[in-house]
């Protein structure tokens, strides 16, 4: 049978669509397609709670934030269960992301005021008689427009921080997922019942543009580069600043004097975990020639123990986008015509609803399964003299997200030689679970950072105040200035920037 598409408009019945399970059809819920009008209007209810939100304060706010994730916590099964039936996920990967994203709340909570809070700088000889300050300000209404793979991970990123840096926030969940995100939503609103401080819309594309062109003050969208590009050329119109987190390549570097057990174990859950459906998931592993043949054998064994399945015993789930399917199939195909091998897999591993795992090796660099983000469990194996070879290959790409590096004795000069917003040495994709790293990439992955003390200031704005303390003896600022003056001040600079 083939599978039916998750979220079809087929199954919308008038202003509401149902959620489907990827790995049955069932449907788990059925919520409302929010029209323009309905986009604005809880735009406008944000925007009425913003000033109460701010008015809490960094402690205010945390306190909510804490109580929060703590209903999370308590309630972590029934969110698992609600991951698992929107996209197939295994009940341990629904709370691995889920742990992140406390995690992420958390931090956020903590570290808002240290990061954001009044802080003083130094205003220099010339401006001696001024006390220089800077804090961050809320933006005001953040809108987040979250993608399906990761439900609660991804788009919490966002929404911690901004919350955490005093907004107001509009939440778009991927019309895949809408479950996930009535669920979190319903539990802030537990802790913060006063004022519609978080606010859920659902539907389809046109409910997100809505959001995009309906006045916030930022936009944070997590998805394809294609619709990054157009969420970008939408909110151009209004000047609304934006952040992407788009698409990624992601590579792996094994060096000579890698760990081959641990980097072999990493390649296999980095590309096939989550059905592959992962932004910072392998797809491209390039392998000292010394350790090549090494490297792959224990690949190829570790592989052949994962499957794909709706059982408690499979490894992971569907692909949730049906659309997705025909990309794996057209990659595998293409590499295999060009040459390429496929050690595990192929394209018969390309079912209805589950793609079982496909590891390549041999395929051409210019090939659709090196170039193009696949999104499925696939991974492309290639052989290199040296890891100056895998660097430049690694870097020939459009995307720049996330990348791994294997190796004993250059792991850190690896890293800082890749064209990639992250990178983890000797551990897979560890810089996602650690909360004061900024997370985002470069060129077709997007810009523009959440988590960490860069995701803060992404959802605030800084004001500068300077303030005099005392009547400079020398006055700048004046019709009244002397010519005297003038060549005072030539003097002085001379003095302080003037030596060769």
């Amino acid at each position: 049978m083939t599978a039916v598409q998750p979220k079809p408009t087929a199954h919308s019945v008038g202003e509401t669509f149902d959620s489907l399970s990827p790995a049955t059809d069932e449907v788990v819920g059925t919520y409302p397609v929010h029209s323009k009008e309905d986009v604005r209007a809880a735009i406008a209810r944000a925007r009425d709670a913003a000033d109460w939100w701010a008015g809490l304060g960094y402690d205010g706010r945390a306190e909510r934030l804490r109580r929060w994730k703590g209903v999370i916590t308590r309630r972590l099964p029934q969110l698992c269960q609600v991951v698992r039936d929107e996209t197939g996920k295994p009940i341990a990967d629904a709370q691995l992301e889920s742990v992140l994203a406390i995690e992420h709340i958390a931090w956020a909570g903590k570290h808002a005021r240290k990061i954001l809070g009044k802080q003083r700088r130094a205003a220099g000889l010339m401006m001696s008689n001024q006390a220089a300050t800077v804090e961050y300000q809320p933006l005001g209404v953040v809108g987040v427009i979250g993608p399906w793979n990761y439900p609660v991970f991804t788009p919490l990123g966002s929404i911690a921080y901004a919350l955490a840096a005093g907004n107001t926030v509009v939440f778009k969940p991927s019309e895949y997922t809408p479950g996930v995100g009535k669920w979190l939503v319903d539990a802030f609103n537990e802790v913060v019942p006063e004022w519609p401080v978080l606010q859920l819309v659902t539907g389809f594309g046109e409910t997100g543009a809505s959001l995009v062109t309906g006045g916030v003050d930022k936009i944070a969208f997590t998805g394809s580069t294609g619709t990054g590009k157009k969420i970008m050329a939408a909110a151009a119109e209004t000047l609304t600043p934006v952040i992407i987190e788009a698409g990624g390549k992601d590579a792996v570097l094994v060096d000579a004097d890698a760990d081959l057990e641990a980097a072999a174990d990493a390649t296999v859950w980095g590309a096939f975990s989550n059905s592959g459906q992962t932004c910072i998931g392998v797809e491209r592993v390039y392998v000292h020639e010394r350790v090549h043949d090494e490297f792959v054998a224990k690949v190829v064994e570790k592989s052949k123990d994962v499957r794909a399945g709706s059982d408690a015993a499979a490894q992971y789930g569907p692909v949730t986008m049906p659309s997705q399917l025909s990309v794996i199939k057209r990659h595998i195909a293409d590499a295999i015509e060009r040459g390429g091998k496929a050690l595990v897999g192929g394209v018969d591993a390309v079912g209805d609803r589950y793609v079982q795992p496909t590891v390549l090796v041999d395929v051409p660099e210019d090939s659709a399964a090196v170039q193009e983000e696949t999104f499925g469990p696939t991974v492309t194996i290639a052989k290199v003299r040296d890891m100056d070879e895998a660097v430049e290959k690694a870097n020939d790409t459009k995307y720049g997200l996330g990348s791994t590096v294997f190796s004993k004795s250059r792991g850190l000069e690896l890293a800082g030689r890749l064209r990639t917003g992250m990178t983890s040495i000797n551990a897979p994709l560890s810089f996602a679970g650690i909360a004061s790293l900024p997370f985002g990439g470069v060129g077709d992955s997007g810009f523009g950072r959440i988590h960490g003390p860069e995701g803060l200031r992404e959802f605030a704005r800084p004001k500068a105040v300077a303030r005099q303390r005392f009547t400079a003896p020398i006055v700048l600022t004046s019709f009244s200035r002397k010519e005297k003056t003038d060549a005072l001040v030539a003097k002085l600079i001379t003095v302080l920037h003037g030596k060769r």
